[in-house]
């Protein structure tokens, strides 16, 4: 009985140490630094925005079909009946929700690169607006966040406008994503969805429209400055038919967010590229950016690289039902000097040289 009872105590002694043992080096592990715990909420940030825009769609596409064979079909029903109850609202407008704007969570999405917004003209709330953004990149971060979240401040930058930002149409068909979308500030990138918040919407509106569109996110890698525009002169059109202002912007650093493997003119892949961008309306670009774990590592977050979207100044614009090809040609070649001028006047500010060049195809 002696024997027993020593070897449980030699053993509860035992334990007692292990956990004492085990809660010193605990303790000696160091704590996560402020720091430390910024670059975490960052990333996530980041992270839930690359999934959202990624998958978001596309899973619940795929949960309301799987809720049509099982017990909860009414689900799917009701929310079919809602979407074709609701199909008009993303081009009268959407429904955006202000507070959406305001989350926390865009500071930290704005820190991680960091994205910063620049104001060189002021923008009259008497006005329309339609702002050209430039370049497109891989997934348009600068305008993004600039656009459709207040995180750099547009609202304070520009007082009594409100922005917008297009997308393609095809997006607001997807079941979540479209309520997603339009909670946040964006529109159908359609002439009925632009057309209205330009003429019914009142003034001091802004719409955002990524010109190059995924033609040329299919040219986007780092240290190019080529868009995609020369041909593009459907948004001149509609800012002459409702006098809205043409607007130039240029994000620096957009197109340094990701790697892509760029196949050539004429190659069958280019051409596969190509012939998907027509039928499906965006191009399925091969790139990575960075792991979750580690900056080293491969993955589909985009690098932490500084963008800056320096919005011009404003080219007044007249009124005109019907303008004619020789007008939108006049305005359209404004509209391109004005964004040199801009470029040019900045480039050296953020990152680039002065011997880099913007080239317009």
């Amino acid at each position: 009985m002696k024997t027993i009872i020593a070897a449980c105590s030699q053993n509860l002694s035992g334990s007692r140490a292990s956990v004492q043992t085990a809660l010193r080096t605990l303790l000696a592990v160091p704590w996560p630094s402020q720091r430390d715990i910024h670059s975490g909420l960052q990333l996530l940030a980041v992270l839930q925005w690359v999934l959202s825009f990624l998958l978001l769609g596309t899973v619940s596409l795929l949960v309301l079909v799987y809720l049509l064979f099982t017990s909860f079909w009414s689900i799917s029903v009701l929310y079919l009946a809602w979407i074709i109850f609701d199909w008009d609202t993303p081009e009268k407008g959407g429904r955006r929700l202000p507070s959406l704007r305001r989350w926390t969570v865009w500071k930290h999405f704005r820190d991680y690169f960091p994205v910063k917004l620049v104001k060189t003209h002021d923008l009259s709330p008497r006005h329309n607006y339609i702002i050209g953004s430039h370049p497109h990149g891989i997934l348009c971060v600068g305008a993004f966040c600039n656009f459709i979240t207040g995180s750099t401040g547009f609202q304070e930058l520009f007082p009594g406008i409100q922005s917008f930002l297009t997308t393609l149409a095809g997006n607001f068909r997807l079941p979540l994503f479209r309520e997603y979308l339009m909670s946040g500030g964006l529109c159908p990138v359609t002439r009925r969805a632009i057309g209205y918040l330009l003429s019914q919407n009142g003034t001091g509106n802004a719409v955002a429209i990524v010109i190059g569109g995924a033609a040329e996110s299919l040219s986007c890698r780092p240290g190019v400055t080529t868009l995609i525009l020369r041909n593009r002169k459907g948004f001149v059109r509609m800012a002459l038919q409702h006098g809205a202002f043409l607007v130039p912007s240029f994000s620096f650093g957009e197109n340094d967010l990701f790697r892509q493997v760029v196949f050539e003119e004429g190659s069958w892949m280019r051409s596969i590229q190509q012939r998907f961008q027509k039928v499906m309306g965006f191009a399925p670009c091969v790139f990575y950016g960075r792991g979750l774990t580690s900056s080293r590592s491969r993955g589909f977050l985009p690098y932490a690289r500084p963008i800056t979207t320096v919005v011009g100044e404003p080219v007044a614009v007249p009124k005109v039902r019907n303008p004619s090809r020789e007008m939108v040609d006049k305005y359209h070649e404004m509209y391109i000097c004005a964004l040199l001028k801009l470029f040019n006047e900045n480039k050296t500010k953020y990152g680039l040289s002065e011997t880099d060049e913007l080239h317009i195809l």
